[in-house]
């Protein structure tokens, strides 16, 4: 995710935070320093910090769950919001999809526990109501915010947890595309909820939850489609064989003339044998112009780590190494490794576009 940086690595995910996090710890800082100066100020931080160590514990659920089944989970990412574990893929089979989804609530309900019955925090009605009241106590105001953190999560409202659960069950009597499809409609119903409420409560935070959860719903029904689609296309329908290539010298120069001629965004650079060495996307080449100049080699601003597929492979392999590796392309090479073509995210929007023209 752009405009975020590592800060550490747990159980085989890094754990990245977004830069958008500082504008909410500079939010409370402020808000609570107004209220009681420098003490105040660290008491917020503070409680705001150890809120956000729940939320990793609470993602760090789900991932370990997730691994149960084979299954990675490269980043957890901190945002405003809360955290985004991002699984390398979803569970398929409904009962390990409700495992992985109650897993991270199950967390929150562990951390509630051991605070009110092992150190004592009292949590009445009184707390919940006043999460960032400092004379609460900062052991009742996170045990108080885990209880709620268990209740929203838990909310069907679909991609969260209680989302992905109303997705299995559904999935248990219709086909996955359409469990997601219905449980992303009831996400975002409940997502227009939200705003409504976040507006007239004065609730910046519900209403950019409310985005969020609208634009995540509507993203993964969409890419559930996609991959339901891919699993019956055959991949020669979606390469691209009609390119215009770059040799390893070629100079910026020649790539920007290229751009200009052409419609692509991503160059492949190939050697004389005709195998892939690279690619120059466009803003890797504006950066480089900018930076170098017209006589700047391509081959030192390529990016070389690109996913290869062979000319017999699945689409759904495609989709897996663009949303994985994070490689702009993915190049697909014939039985001697010969470059003959490429899958970009566009082709295979455009691809689904078509279809669901014909369909």
């Amino acid at each position: 995710m752009r405009w975020s940086f590592p800060i550490a690595k747990v159980a085989g995910s890094e754990i990245r935070i977004h830069l958008t996090f500082f504008l909410l710890l500079a939010w409370f800082g402020i808000a609570h320093y107004q209220q009681g100066g420098w003490p105040a100020a660290a008491d917020g931080l503070v409680y705001i910090i150890a809120v956000f160590a729940c939320v990793v514990l609470h993602e760090l659920g789900h991932a370990v769950a997730a691994r149960r089944y084979g299954i990675r989970t490269p980043r957890i990412t901190l945002l405003p919001i809360g955290g985004l574990a991002e699984l390398e893929r979803m569970p398929e089979r409904p009962s390990e999809e409700i495992v992985v989804a109650i897993a991270g609530p199950l967390v929150n309900v562990v951390i509630a526990l051991v605070l009110i019955f092992l150190l004592g925090a009292q949590v009445g009605s009184d707390t919940m109501a006043a999460l960032d009241d400092p004379g609460a106590g900062l052991l009742a105001r996170i045990a108080a915010v885990n209880v709620v953190l268990v209740v929203f999560n838990l909310i069907p409202a679909f991609p969260m947890d209680g989302g992905r659960v109303l997705r299995a069950l559904l999935a248990i009597r219709m086909n996955r595309a359409k469990a997601t499809r219905v449980a992303a409609t009831i996400g975002q119903g409940l997502a227009f909820v939200f705003a409504f409420l976040g507006l007239i409560g004065g609730n910046p935070l519900l209403l950019f939850i409310a985005i969020f959860i609208y634009l995540a719903a509507g993203g993964e029904a969409e890419m559930t489609s996609l991959q339901e689609l891919a699993a019956r296309v055959p991949l020669r329908d979606v390469t691209i064989t009609e390119f215009h290539s770059l040799g390893m010298e070629a100079k910026l120069a020649d790539a920007a003339e290229a751009l200009l001629a052409t419609t692509q965004h991503e160059f492949p650079v190939v050697d004389g044998q005709g195998r892939l060495q690279g690619v120059l996307t466009r803003d890797a080449l504006v950066a480089a112009l900018a930076r170098d100049g017209r006589e700047g080699a391509v081959a030192e601003v390529m990016e070389r780590k690109i996913v290869t597929v062979p000319e017999g492979a699945r689409v759904t392999q495609v989709l897996s190494g663009l949303r994985e590796a994070g490689s702009p392309i993915v190049a697909v090479v014939d039985r001697d490794g010969r470059f003959v073509g490429y899958v970009n995210r566009e082709n295979l929007a455009e691809m689904m576009m078509v279809r669901n023209a014909l369909a």
